[in-house]
């Protein structure tokens, strides 16, 4: 079953089209990485999503109702977090959430029981101070908190890793590992390592659209090649290495950062084969020679303009 479907969905502000017949669904019970660069339209959508924006065309859906802009019913079936979430920093954690339960309706009992798992889900259960001295990885660890405690059945997280440092975004990537078990997570983002990390499924938004989907694996697989690096002592040896007529005839993608020489492979066992030749006839000694699988960062670059 998919727990949200978007279907040609448009929006404009002003002359500038930042959605153009997106459409893409997410399944449930998986962590679906909503990628893209800065400034694509991934915020829009989401809030698009949660009603909060008007659409110029298009219909979504979340958990079989359609969502109307305006009208916040769908929003029981969702758990929000967005990048910069805000608190009342006198309160404490568990003030807080009791304030959110109390405003949502919530009998008082559940509120203190639901409060207690969800703060030691995310490490925050022995925090008495206030939240205004939080740092920005406590924050977003409470605002986790906060979006799960209606039990939703979709969590939506925009951009929740921006700004931390790689404690706090390996402590917030852990915790949305331990949600999956409970609710579907859209983790939008620009971190492309992350989305490697935890998600099942990915998006790549450019243009306004969806200009690719599936999962880490089928991507990796079906739209981008192993790496052939060379690492040499000076920019010189790089050079010589380059400009050898065997790696033109090749025809494969290469690129060049002093000192190294990056070759693009569709079978990484011949052309790694091919630079020890190379290195053997011209006598270049190199520091490091290594291949690599591909990664969703060349996916990205090869696909969004």
């Amino acid at each position: 079953m998919d727990i949200l479907t978007i279907a040609g969905l448009g929006k404009s502000f002003g002359n500038q089209r930042v959605l153009d017949d997106l459409s893409f669904s997410v399944p449930e019970g998986t962590i679906y990485g909503f990628i893209g660069k800065n400034g694509s339209g991934k915020t829009t959508t989401m809030k698009i999503v949660l009603g909060l924006l008007q659409s110029d065309a298009g219909e979504i859906s979340v958990c079989g109702e359609k969502v109307h802009y305006g009208d916040t019913r769908t929003n029981r079936f969702i758990g929000y977090l967005p990048d910069v979430p805000e608190f009342y920093g006198f309160m404490t954690a568990k003030e807080y959430l009791r304030l959110c339960g109390d405003i949502t309706g919530m009998p008082s009992a559940l509120i203190q029981t639901k409060s207690a798992e969800l703060l030691d889900l995310v490490g925050l259960a022995d925090v008495k101070k206030r939240i205004g001295t939080f740092s920005r990885g406590m924050k977003q660890r409470l605002g986790i908190a906060q979006a799960l405690l209606n039990e939703p059945r979709l969590l939506i997280c925009d951009e929740p890793t921006s700004a931390l440092d790689p404690i706090g975004r390996r402590e917030i990537l852990d915790i949305l590992l331990k949600v999956k078990e409970r609710t579907t997570v859209i983790f939008s983002t620009h971190v492309l390592t992350d989305v490697e990390a935890i998600c099942d499924r990915v998006g790549i938004l450019d243009g306004g659209k969806i200009v690719l989907t599936g999962s880490v694996s089928e991507l990796k697989n079906t739209y981008s090649r192993h790496s052939c690096t060379v690492t040499f002592r000076t920019p010189a040896d790089a050079a010589v290495f380059q400009a050898d007529p065997r790696i033109k005839l090749t025809n494969a993608a290469l690129r060049a950062k002093e000192p190294s020489v990056t070759i693009q492979a569709d079978d990484p066992e011949v052309t790694m084969a091919l630079i020890i030749r190379i290195l053997g006839d011209t006598r270049l000694v190199p520091l490091r020679l290594e291949t690599a699988e591909p990664k969703l960062e060349d996916i990205f670059l090869e696909v969004v303009r």
